[in-house]
């Protein structure tokens, strides 16, 4: 019974090339969430499998000991192996709290510094100007007690002509209206929690830019403006790289693979919301779900028979 804790574990590494089908072929806000969506749940299963599992371990300390006598009528298979899982499910819970925990914080030390940076800046439609060569532009969101913000530096804007700027700043604010630092934080989460998850990082990237794309060509009325803008964005920062590092949650006009974006907006516009993979994801997810439940239910009355026999003693 303990492979219905371990499926769990395995399932997220059919993710990653779901995703990668999704965020092409699938209209880019759907895709954002199906994808957003699939990695959550499946990181929520790791994180629940990996603390069943901890359990054996877990009674071993003096303060659970008591509890102990729970586990052996669970017949969860032999000891040896037992333990060994329950080891490897330790380890690998303190390496996802220790990346999490110092990923959150050094996302938070970059939200910081950038806040700090404009955070005197005047400010005109929710955009602010930063005195910089090198051309940049970014989607900043709100802080305690401060709205997000559109921010482009001089160099930047000295980079487009004004067709271009308003297709750039067109793709910045859909960032901001869309909440997509949300999804990107909930990607980064889940990635902390599992590798195979964090290989579908780039994806909801992807998904997230290819949206603000297309809300930018919507409001510029013209795709090969919009993919002109991302072109020219994208070569002009690549020119100048050096700088201060974003936080990631803080998404850019000339990041992702600036080819794909531009191929698709000079194609037409998305209109599929449902593709094999959005359903094979689904299926991925339910499927860890499942053996999920299957698992803390075996668990469970597991438990339950134990504290029978016990009390019948």
């Amino acid at each position: 019974m303990i492979a219905l804790l371990l499926i769990p574990l395995l399932l997220p590494w059919l993710l990653p090339p779901l995703a990668r089908r999704t965020a092409e072929r699938v209209r880019p806000d759907v895709a954002l969430c199906a994808i957003t969506g699939a990695a959550a749940a499946l990181a929520l299963g790791v994180l629940a499998c990996l603390g069943a599992l901890l359990l054996p371990l877990a009674l071993r300390l003096p303060l659970l000991a008591a509890f102990a006598h729970l586990l052996h009528p669970l017949q969860a298979g032999p000891a040896v192996l037992v333990s060994g899982v329950s080891v490897l499910a330790a380890g690998a819970l303190v390496v996802t709290v220790i990346a999490g925990a110092r990923g959150v914080a050094a996302e938070a030390v970059r939200l910081r510094a950038t806040h700090r940076r404009v955070a005197e800046l005047p400010e005109a439609g929710g955009m602010c100007v930063l005195d910089d060569d090198r051309p940049d532009a970014f989607a900043l969101p709100g802080g305690l007690g401060s709205a997000g913000r559109v921010v482009v530096t001089a160099g930047m804007l000295r980079a487009l002509d004004p067709q271009e700027r308003r297709a750039l700043l067109g793709h910045e604010r859909a960032h901001l209206v869309c909440r997509h630092h949300l999804f990107l934080a909930v990607a980064q989460l889940a990635g902390w929690c599992h590798p195979a998850l964090a290989a579908v990082v780039p994806d909801v990237s992807f998904a997230a830019e290819r949206a603000a794309d297309e809300v930018a060509a919507r409001v510029c009325g013209d795709r090969r403006l919009t993919a002109r803008a991302v072109g020219h964005a994208a070569l002009a920062a690549n020119a100048h790289r050096a700088g201060d590092r974003l936080p990631a949650v803080a998404a850019g006009a000339a990041t992702g693979p600036v080819p794909a974006r531009v191929r698709a907006l000079l194609a037409q516009a998305p209109v599929r919301r449902v593709a094999p993979a959005v359903i094979a994801m689904a299926l991925l997810c339910a499927t860890a779900g499942a053996s999920s439940l299957a698992g803390a239910v075996w668990l469970h009355r597991g438990v339950e028979v134990a504290q029978g026999e016990q009390s019948s003693e």
